[in-house]
């Protein structure tokens, strides 16, 4: 019986004690001179583990229900694992150059994928809050990695300050659950609220989707975002943008569909709030912003707005959307963030907006490969992020929540202006004496042109994204 379970969860097994060995070698050999060699392993070895997750079929469950592996599972983790290697390899160069790459940055990132993993696979209350919380901590401590900033520490300190805010909401909510139902399982719980919960457990439900709110950066749990975002080395930026969206998005759904399943109307209110308060906000305050990363936190909060507007449907078709939609974002963003890490000017990094003016005439392939991912950002026609927006407008539509769409399509409108603002000003704006370094790591460069194509060519099939989401989607939605 043991055997079976370890089997079930080899693939976090795999990762935990790769990082554990890995620290025990750079601890007790060559430190920080392994930091470049460990990064490119642990991103080789994320690849490896998503190709390995995705060829596996079937639905099982290990410790007496506590973690779940089925197709929701590892369409997520399968994400998050290719998302994740992509911000290691984008960012070994930039943090070599800074002095930022320690031998802990690509081990602590090995962490926080095992504790999303087990975020999504979650089927407890219990292994639900491990998850959460091992990929807290170790994001806790890469937030603040450049210790000699003061916008760093300061990211960090707050970061973890509001993280265990939410933690504690989300673990009072957990105990009035748990106190209701009986149980902590999330079998138990749907069967408990199935048969006439009680306002103590909706009390908590309440509290349980606050805490998780804040993971996802919805409003109004979505404060510490542009300035932990800022603060950050740009990297880990990127890294925040990704990978725990995607676990975080996955665990609401898991936990909504999985154990609170049979009460959608008490959940839906909620969920449908926080993303229209998301969408608009993040549409409204970006207008504003004059640095990139802080703009790239507002454009996250609306992104998420629109993603929750997916599971707001309650439906299979809106489970679909909400990983076809994180999927595309994720994609979005590993471009984005692959154009920010190559703004520089005298070898220093620059993330003010203003830097773009008249990038067209000095980059134009960069300035392309910017404007298709930004089109898509904004949801343009016929950039694959259009149809991301599409398909959650759909299910929400189809759920009977047309003025939830109707929110959705006014908020984008409002978005598109500071994605287009910086396309104007990369091809319209005053023309700087030498504004940026046009000069960029291949990696980055790779990487910006790979999302860009991916975004125009992905129109054809969506990459069998959209079949595979529906998959994953029916083993949740059941």
């Amino acid at each position: 019986m043991v055997q079976a379970d370890l089997n079930i969860i080899l693939p976090e097994i795999v990762i935990s004690v790769y990082a554990m060995a890995a620290l025990l070698v750079a601890v007790y050999s060559a430190k920080d001179k392994l930091a470049a060699p460990l990064t490119w392993a642990t991103a080789g070895l994320f690849v490896l583990v998503a190709v390995w997750v995705s060829g596996m079929t079937g639905e099982a469950t290990a410790f007496n229900g506590m973690f779940i592996n089925d197709g929701f599972a590892r369409f997520a983790k399968v994400t998050i694992l290719v998302s994740a290697a992509a911000v290691l390899i984008m960012s070994q160069a930039y943090m070599s150059r800074r002095g930022l790459l320690k031998f802990e940055y690509p081990i602590l990132i090995a962490l926080a994928a095992v504790g999303m993993m087990m975020m999504v696979s979650a089927g407890n209350l219990m292994s639900l809050y491990m998850g959460l919380e091992l990929q807290s901590l170790a994001l806790y401590v890469v937030a603040s990695f450049r210790r000699e900033s003061v916008k760093s520490t300061e990211a960090g300190m707050k970061y973890f300050v509001l993280g265990a805010l939410s933690s504690g909401l989300l673990l009072y909510g957990a105990s009035l659950v748990y106190g209701f139902a009986g149980t902590t399982d999330f079998a138990g719980i749907i069967d408990a609220a199935h048969h006439g919960g009680s306002i103590g457990m909706l009390i908590g439900l309440v509290l349980v989707v606050s805490g998780l709110a804040f993971k996802v950066s919805a409003v109004p749990f979505h404060m510490w975002t542009p300035d932990v975002y800022e603060g950050s080395p740009t990297p880990v930026t990127a890294f925040f943008a990704t990978a725990p969206k995607v676990a975080a998005m996955g665990l609401f759904a898991r936990v909504l569909h999985d154990a609170f399943g049979s009460v959608t109307a008490d959940w839906q209110q909620v969920v449908v709030l926080l993303s229209i308060l998301s969408m608009f906000l993040g549409a409204f305050a970006a207008i504003g912003q004059t640095d990139i990363k802080r703009l790239m936190a507002y454009s996250s909060i609306a992104h998420m707005g629109y993603a929750l507007m997916g599971l707001a449907s309650g439906t299979a078709l809106g489970v679909q959307a909400m990983l076809v939609y994180m999927a595309i974002y994720v994609t979005m963003n590993v471009g984005t963030f692959a154009f920010i890490l190559s703004m520089e000017k005298d070898g220093q990094p620059v993330t003010s907006i203003a830097s773009l003016n008249m990038l067209s005439r000095a980059a134009p392939a960069k300035a392309i490969a910017m404007l298709v991912l930004l089109f898509s950002l904004a949801g343009v026609p016929p950039m694959v992020g259009f149809f991301g927006k599409l398909m959650v407008l759909q299910a929400a539509l189809d759920a009977g929540l047309t003025w939830l769409a109707i929110a959705g399509v006014i908020a984008s409108v409002i978005g598109a202006y500071y994605y287009l603002r910086i396309v104007f000003l990369m091809y319209f704006g005053q023309a700087q004496e030498d504004a940026l370094d046009h000069r960029s790591a291949p990696v980055l460069t790779v990487m910006l042109m790979a999302s860009a194509i991916i975004m125009v060519v992905g129109i054809a099939n969506l990459f069998g994204v959209e079949s595979a989401a529906m998959a994953a989607a029916t083993t949740l939605v059941q």
